[in-house]
């Protein structure tokens, strides 16, 4: 979010295990909240923004699109668009993954990093930024000795930094980071669109049945 904007723009951040908002105005961080609750996003998501000031009303809002939980990615979305309706927001959405890699510039300063989370089902998702945090590749889905082949940086960010950071026995820096609301003035601009369709990153657990065929 490298353009200074004279409007507010919140941020809404519930796509893993944690749950954070946070409010720009002027492209400057006013107010934020961020809890690790594993669970309970749509319990806190709605007191944590109504806690910022005004409420957290803002001309933008900014919301994770995943991969991460199923069910956060889909609360944040819908409780973005619920607002951006009643405040007449223009509502943009963003890649988690991205966010992960500048929630690391912001600790840990802007340097090209891979970012490595939990993906479920013994997977994890796997992609690599560039020094503008950019993304290098696709997101992906993989096995850990997948992730090994896939890793570009020394520096790894992510819930699984540690895990990754092992299996490739070398001189890495991990950084255990999970996305932050108040990081986002470090995204990219081109990092964020209007399609706010999810991203899951694999198949979901659940598939609906085949049509029936119709007798003949």
């Amino acid at each position: 979010m490298s353009e200074k904007h004279s409007s507010r723009t919140l941020v809404v951040e519930c796509a893993s295990e944690a749950c954070s908002v946070a409010l720009y105005e002027a492209g400057s961080l006013i107010a934020n909240q961020h809890l690790v609750l594993g669970r309970g996003h749509a319990e806190k998501l709605v007191p944590l923004i109504a806690g910022l000031p005004d409420k957290g009303r803002a001309d933008r809002i900014l919301t994770s699109l995943g991969p991460g939980s199923f069910t956060g990615v889909r609360i944040g979305i819908a409780t973005a668009r619920a607002l951006g309706i009643a405040w007449g927001s223009t509502v943009l959405g963003y890649p988690t993954l991205g966010q992960v890699a500048a929630t690391c510039a912001d600790q840990q300063g802007q340097q090209a990093v891979t970012v490595c989370m939990n993906g479920g089902h013994g997977e994890w998702f796997i992609q690599n930024f560039d020094d503008d945090l950019l993304p290098q590749d696709a997101l992906q889905s993989v096995t850990p000795d997948l992730a090994i082949s896939l890793c570009q940086h020394r520096r790894i960010a992510g819930s699984r930094a540690n895990d990754l950071a092992q299996l490739l026995k070398g001189d890495c820096e991990a950084f255990d980071l999970l996305p932050d609301a108040a990081a986002a003035h470090w995204l990219p601009d081109s990092q964020l669109g209007t399609d706010l369709t999810p991203i899951y990153g694999r198949e979901p657990d659940a598939k609906l049945p085949a049509a029936r065929k119709a007798p003949v």
